[in-house]
């Protein structure tokens, strides 16, 4: 197999780490008001002037990763936060992520395994875990 030209490899880690700013400046928009909306993968790469194929196989290339698990993990780690803090509703959170409350709950069982409300009460300590 024919190894690959730097200059290539240095223009994936370039597209890989142009995504990872843009979809960080996007998350801070939607939080301050800035936004109403989460980018997806083609609003991204429009911004980049690239095919968003093109980015989606390159981000997986470089990183491992489907683009999609970035705004993923992100979003979960935010979700996560504001539960923790317990200084907003669930719903409130959810609204500010860009869900509706059964999506919400939806998208954070499946990435965590427990319902906001569970993961809220696990960590401000209401949560009893049954033992057998």
């Amino acid at each position: 197999m024919a190894e690959i030209p730097k200059k290539i490899l240095a223009r994936q880690k370039e597209i890989t780490n142009d995504f990872l700013k843009i979809i960080d400046q996007n998350l801070a928009d939607v939080l301050s008001g800035k936004s109403e909306n989460i980018y997806e993968i083609r609003d991204v790469a429009e911004l980049m002037h690239i095919h968003p194929r093109h980015l989606s196989n390159t981000i997986k290339l470089v990183t491992g990763h489907s683009p999609c698990s970035f705004f993923e993990n992100k979003i979960l780690d935010i979700a996560k936060q504001n539960l923790r803090d317990n200084k907003m509703r669930i719903a409130e959170i959810a609204q500010l992520l860009t869900y509706d409350p059964s999506n919400f709950t939806k998208f954070f069982k499946r990435f965590s395994g427990m319902t906001p409300k569970q993961y809220r009460e696990m960590h401000l300590g209401k949560y009893d875990i049954v033992t057998i």
